[in-house]
């Protein structure tokens, strides 16, 4: 028996011969395969159950990986255009990690005011006055450092331009500076003021016994003090893979849930999806849930009173990342008049 299954955009490859298992590795198009356990998958499926047709993903199962990363952005790629064309300066200075944005901030200084200091030396030290410095190191530090002055108006005065040259240069880089530093502002309020969901989600998502049958569940909570989301709104959406008409392909199912809202998140929330007969999750096994490339699509929005403004903030869960068979620990306790919520106890969970 033949079986051929993708995993993260790659293909993985099973020969059973007399109860004798290996695995093989191959880089080929996804277009060119026979998915044998997807097909078993699909008989196990409910078959009236209404499929998600609006979630933007498409249904080719020419796909590579997962459809969200865990961070909430989408795994995707564009081609066919420019790099320039494509690139966004503004949300990438936005989103980018605190350290590389002051790093950059740094360099873009430093770079803009050597460019500046070698125009000044091409120039001639002729048409600038009040030079004190006999070696060359010594004239380039002077210039370099009247750059930065000028470059940030602060003009300490010692050394000045004199030539026709020499002003318009510095009346040039005085306009950048200007700019420069409106931009600056502008995008470290960008930063300061964007509104965040600062959200943080349990690693693994869980099936494990809920009342009289199994649920699928995780569990999230607000991270920051004071940032008390209300009306709060999860939706989650499981992709898998199935045979229809000879063709494979992928189907969006939304997911119903034990509650989908919540007025406050003072704590954190547990989403439970009851898995019965009327779940495309009903009698799935792990196999079965990778054989399908099974994915969860969770998407949770909310309003924020400290921004004023509605927050969102998405993450998914692959067949990778559920386990089965265990359970969250609670994650407050009670310390006298008030309750703990232990946020490092988010994903700790134990066997059933």
């Amino acid at each position: 028996m033949h079986e051929t299954q993708r995993s993260k955009g790659v293909l993985w490859t099973r020969m059973y011969n007399s109860g004798n298992t290996t695995r093989s590795k191959k880089n080929i198009s996804l277009t060119s395969v026979n998915y044998a356990y997807t097909m078993a998958t699909h008989k196990k499926i409910n078959t009236t159950l209404k499929s998600n047709n609006d979630t933007g993903f498409g249904s080719s199962a020419n796909v590579g990986g997962r459809f969200i990363n865990k961070d909430g952005t989408f795994n995707m790629r564009k081609e066919g255009l420019p790099f320039w064309e494509r690139f966004s300066v503004y949300h990438s200075m936005l989103n980018m990690s605190r350290w590389k944005f002051i790093a950059i901030i740094l360099i873009f200084f430093f770079v803009i005011n050597i460019i500046y200091t070698g125009i000044y030396l091409l120039i001639g030290f002729g048409e600038l006055e009040g030079m004190m410095a006999k070696t060359n190191w010594g004239k380039f530090e002077e210039v370099y450092f009247f750059s930065t002055e000028t470059f940030t108006t602060v003009g300490y005065g010692r050394i000045n331009p004199v030539g026709t040259a020499a002003n318009f240069v510095a009346s040039i880089e005085a306009l950048s500076g200007f700019l420069s530093f409106a931009i600056a502002t502008g995008l470290i309020y960008g930063r300061f003021s964007k509104p965040k969901a600062n959200l943080s989600f349990s690693e693994h998502a869980l099936i494990s016994p809920y009342q009289d049958k199994t649920g699928l569940m995780f569990r999230f909570a607000s991270v920051k003090d004071n940032h008390v989301l209300t009306n709060v709104e999860v939706v989650v959406t499981m992709s898998l893979q199935v045979q229809e008409d000879g063709n494979f392909n992928y189907k969006f199912y939304t997911l119903p849930l034990e509650r989908s809202r919540a007025d406050n998140l003072p704590m954190n929330f547990t989403v439970v999806h009851p898995i019965d007969e009327q779940s495309p999750l009903f009698e799935l096994h792990l196999e079965d849930m990778k054989a399908a490339d099974l994915e969860l699509y969770v998407l949770v929005k909310a309003f924020d009173d400290v921004y004023s403004n509605v927050v969102l903030q998405r993450t998914s869960y692959t067949y990778e990342e559920i386990k089965f068979n265990f359970k969250f620990v609670p994650m407050y306790r009670e310390s006298g008049d008030t309750t703990i919520l232990e946020l490092h106890k988010l994903n700790v969970y134990k066997k059933v």
